[in-house]
C-alpha cells in the first residue's frame, strides 16, 4: 500500500509518499520563517496563502522524487486539525480534489497523532504500549499510548505550553524569530546557576504542567538590570534548564504512575539538545528507555501524517466527499485502529 500525505496545520507546507513495504520513499516542507519573521510570529492569513502557492508543487515534487504517479497510490491523507482553520482547509481542499480527481479514498488525520507516531519512521520503532512526552510550540502533553488511537491523556499544560515559554522568554531577550532555537543555542554561554527560576507545579502531585509564570518571573529578574550579552545568556541558561527538568520530572512520573519502562518523546522542542541528554539520563538510571523522531521529523513534516494515514487507510477508514477541517480536536476522541 502507498499513500501521499500532506501537511499544513501552521507554517510549514509539506508532502511525503510512505509505502508500507519500501518505507518513506520522498518528503517535501517548506518553511514560512522568513515570511513571518518580520512580525514576530505566525500571521494566520499569511500563512495560508502561502499554503496554496506552495502545496501544489512539493506535492508534484514528492511523487516525481518517488517516481510514483496517480495510478500508484491507494489513498490521500491530510492534517485535518488541530491547527490554523485557513491553514488546515487549503491543505484539506487540495487532498481532497486530488482525491476526488483520482478516485483514491482521503483520510483527515489528527495533527498530534502524527507527532506520537513519528518514532514509528525510525529504523527501531518503539513497542506498544508507552508514555508519550509531546511537546512543542502549542502542546505540552503526558500521554499513555496503548496503540494506535489508543491514547490517554495523563496531563497537559494548564496555560503556555513549552514551546510558549521559550518563545516568550526569547522575544524579551530580543532574540529573533523563531526564538526557541535561537534561546538554546544562546543558553549554552551562559552559566549554570546565575538566574533560578521556578520549577512550575513539582511541589504538587499530578501529571499537569505550566508555564506562563516563566515569562513573568523573567521580566522580574530583568527589571533594573542593564541587557548585556552575558545577561541574556545567563537568563536564556535558566530558562532552559527550569523548563527541561519539569519536562524530565513530570516524565519520570508518568513512567512510575502507569508503570510502563517506554518513554517517546516528540513534537518540536523534542530537538532541544538539553532536554535529550537530561531524559536519557534520568531515564537511564531508572532502567527504561526513550525514544525520538529523528530531527527533521520532530517539527511539523509529511511524513509523520503519512504513518498515521497508511495505518488508518489500511484498516479501511477513509472519510466522505466532505472536506474536514477542525481547528480544535480531542486527541482521546480518536478511533483505535487494531494491531
Amino acid at each position: 500500500m502507498r499513500i501521499l500525505a500532506i501537511e499544513s496545520s501552521c507554517d510549514e507546507s509539506a508532502a511525503a509518499i510512505l509505502d508500507a513495504g519500501q518505507g518513506l520513499l520522498a518528503h517535501e516542507i517548506f518553511s514560512q520563517i522568513e515570511l513571518h519573521r518580520i512580525y514576530g510570529g505566525v500571521v494566520p492569513e499569511l500563512a495560508s496563502r502561502d499554503h496554496v502557492r506552495r502545496l501544489l508543487p512539493l506535492v508534484k515534487s514528492a511523487m516525481a522524487q518517488a517516481n510514483t504517479g496517480p495510478e500508484d497510490l491507494d489513498g490521500i491523507a491530510y492534517t485535518a486539525g488541530p491547527g490554523l482553520i485557513g491553514a488546515l482547509l487549503t491543505g484539506a481542499s487540495l487532498a481532497r480534489s486530488l482525491a476526488y480527481a483520482w478516485k483514491l479514498p482521503s483520510l483527515g488525520i489528527h495533527h498530534l497523532e502524527g507527532h506520537l507516531l513519528a518514532p514509528l519512521l525510525e529504523p527501531e520503532p518503539p513497542p506498544f504500549p508507552h508514555v508519550a512526552l509531546l511537546v512543542s510550540g502549542g502542546h505540552t502533553m503526558l500521554i499513555e499510548v496503548r496503540g494506535i488511537g489508543s491514547y490517554r491523556v495523563l496531563g497537559e499544560t494548564r496555560d503556555d505550553a513549552a514551546g510558549e515559554a521559550f518563545d516568550k522568554t526569547a522575544k524579551l531577550l530580543g532574540l529573533p524569530y523563531p526564538g526557541g532555537p535561537e534561546l538554546a543555542r544562546l543558553a549554552d554561554q551562559g552559566a549554570p546557576g546565575a538566574f533560578k527560576f521556578p520549577r512550575p507545579m513539582l511541589d504538587r502531585p499530578g501529571l499537569e504542567f505550566s508555564f506562563s509564570g516563566l515569562k513573568t518571573a523573567v521580566l522580574h529578574a530583568l527589571r533594573g538590570r542593564e541587557m548585556t550579552d552575558a545577561i541574556r545568556a545567563d537568563v536564556a541558561q535558566g530558562v532552559q534548564l527550569a523548563i527541561v527538568e519539569t519536562l524530565t520530572a513530570k516524565a519520570l512520573r508518568a513512567l512510575e504512575q502507569t508503570g510502563l519502562d517506554t518513554l517517546v518523546v516528540s513534537g518540536g522542542v523534542s530537538a532541544n539538545r538539553s532536554l535529550r541528554e537530561r531524559l536519557a539520563e534520568a531515564v537511564g538510571r531508572e532502567g527504561a528507555r526513550v525514544y525520538y523522531p529523528r530531527i527533521e521529523f520532530c517539527t511539523d513534516n509529511a511524513a509523520m501524517i503519512a504513518v498515521a494515514g497508511l495505518a488508518r487507510l489500511a484498516a479501511g477508514q477513509h472519510d466522505g466527499l466532505a472536506i474536514q477541517a477542525r481547528a480544535r480536536w480531542p486527541l482521546e476522541s480518536l478511533q483505535p485502529v487494531a494491531r
